[in-house]
This record gives C-alpha cells, structure tokens and sequence, in this order.
C-alpha cells in the first residue's frame, strides 16, 4: 500500500490501544472568518440564508460537527449543501437515500470477481498470503461514505433525505458522523485525512434515532417569509420584475395557507415565475395565475381549491 493512500490501520485484528480515539475530531483551518461571511458567501452564490441557516453553518465548520437539516420538501435544504460546496470550492459528494440502501451501495463492497480471478490465479499460494491480498485495498470498491471520508481534496458530503432509509442503516452512519473513520474488518480502520463538512437532509417523513440526532448540529429550514421569498425570486429567476416577483410571493404564501395535499415548495415557486416570464406576463391577474397553477400545485384537489381562492383574490398585491 503506497504511502501517499488515506491511513489505514493494519493489521485486520488491531491492538485495543489503536481503536482509541479521542471522541471529538479535530476541525481543520476554518473555511469561513465569521457568520456574516458565511451569509455573505452564500448570497455570492444565489442561496439567501438567514442568520439561523449562516450560524448553523459556520459552528458546522469550527466544530467538525456534521448539520441535520430538516423542513418541508422543496425548501432548500439540498440546495444549502451544493451552495456550500460551490462557496468553499469544494468537491460535492452525494448519498441519495432509498428504501433498501445498504452497505455495499452507501459505504463500500470488495469486488469479488476480481478477487475470484487472484484466487485462481494464484492457486499455488496458502490461504493466509492469499488473504491478505485479496482483502487489500486493491479490490476495495469504496461508495459515496467511504469515499468522502478517503478524499484528499476538500469535500462537502451531502445524506439527501436519510429518512427514506431503514433504522439498521442510519446505524451505518454513526462512526462516521462521530469519528469521521470507517472501520473495515479486513482492513482496518480508515480515517479521514481531512474532515468533510457533511449535512443530512430529511423531509420529516419518519422519526430519527436520538443517537444519529445526537451526533449532528440541528437546523430546521421551512417556508421562506413573504420578503425573503420575494428576494429569492429575484435572486433565482432571471429577468423578472420586482412587480411581478412581488405578486407571486404573495399568491404563494396565499396558496399555502389554504388546507392543501402538498403546499408548493419554493422550488416551485421558482418553476412557476420562470413560467410567467417565459409566457411574457408582467403583472398577473386571477385568470392568468389559474391557468398555469398545474406549475405550482401537483394534486388536482389543490389546483380546485387553489383556483376557488384565487378568484376572489386581489393578486395586485
């Protein structure tokens, strides 16, 4: 193994004095000089954070602790890791989560053909040379975890919606949160040369354990107020008005109030404005808001219910 490789310990069996560590990870250089600069970087980069969004961020960084981000779907809470990572300039990897994630797709697998293959290759060798080079980096194939954790280069880890997973795999996830080290049974462990800035995004849809909630800083991000959405059209959609971005973060924040399947998300909000500047509108009336609703609401008992409000609603702000 070439010395230049993410330090690993060996042998497969190490001594009970090399599995202490110190329970707290040692943050590196700080990559932000303070809360404004956070919230100024991030605006540098088209994401408006508050200064709960810009604290959380910045004490992420200082305290090598990694950020639970949750919120209604659509708020930007994925877009917070991928800004982050574009202000640092740092490499971006991401876990999408899924029923069924496990081991081999989120952490690593050793690549058994090609093990197969030195095996019969090498079939005059004894059982422990063999072991040993089969079970070695070589034939290791590492999954978004491990490779964040291998990264030589700077890296945001981005866990997208670790609630669509099964308890026993978040429990995959808590050496890495607490130690940024992945323990490998025939290899080692392997610890993070440099420590990834790492932030877990859940949409509420099932309870986390305490102990994964322990282990992480918290930060809830929901529905943006009326002139922070309003910024945030303005920011994220090209050529529209102040006018008009206006009008649509007031139907918005209207729409939401109403007893709605799913509310529109500020994802699609955006959709939606991008919508009426690509249709030419410049100030929206009831009827024009009606007809492209099906941009902002995806359920047509929203789209009805939606439709009865706005017809009695002043959009003129």
């Amino acid at each position: 193994m070439s010395s230049d490789q993410t330090e690993t310990a060996r042998p497969s069996r190490p001594r009970a004095s090399e599995e202490i560590t110190s329970g707290f990870p040692e943050a590196g250089p700080p990559r932000f000089e303070s809360i404004d600069a956070v919230r100024t970087g991030l605006a540098g980069v088209d994401y408006l954070a508050d200064d709960g969004i810009s604290g959380v961020v910045y004490l992420a960084d200082r305290l090598a602790k990694p950020v639970l981000v949750e919120g209604p779907a659509g708020t930007g809470k994925t877009e917070l890791a991928k800004s982050v990572a574009r202000l640092t300039g740092s490499r971006l990897i991401r876990l999408q989560c899924y029923e069924g994630l496990d081991e081999s797709k989120a952490l690593y697998e050793w690549n058994y053909k090609k093990q197969l293959l030195r095996i019969q290759a090498d079939a005059g060798q004894s059982w422990e040379q063999l072991e040993e080079d089969i079970f070695s980096e070589e034939f290791l194939l590492t999954r978004p975890l491990l490779e964040a954790i291998k990264s030589k280069e700077p890296v945001v880890l981005l866990i997208d919606e670790i609630d669509r997973v099964e308890l026993e795999t978040e429990a995959l996830l808590l050496e890495i949160l607490s130690e940024y080290q992945v323990s490998i049974p025939e290899l080692g462990t392997v610890r993070a040369s440099q420590i990834p800035l790492v932030f877990l995004t859940s949409n509420n849809t099932r309870e986390l354990s305490e102990a994964l909630k322990r282990r992480c800083l918290y930060l809830h991000i929901d529905y943006p107020g009326l002139e922070r959405e309003r910024a945030i059209i303005e920011t994220r959609v090209p050529g529209i008005s102040q006018a008009l971005a206006d009008q649509v973060a007031r139907i918005v924040r209207s729409i939401r109030s109403l007893d709605l399947k799913k509310a529109p998300s500020v994802s699609e909000t955006l959709d939606w404005a991008r919508t009426l500047v690509v249709l030419g509108v410049e100030s929206i009336d009831a009827e024009q808001a009606k007809d492209t609703l099906h941009i902002l609401l995806k359920y047509r008992s929203d789209i009805d219910r939606a439709s009865k409000e706005l017809a009695g609603l002043d959009t003129s702000g």
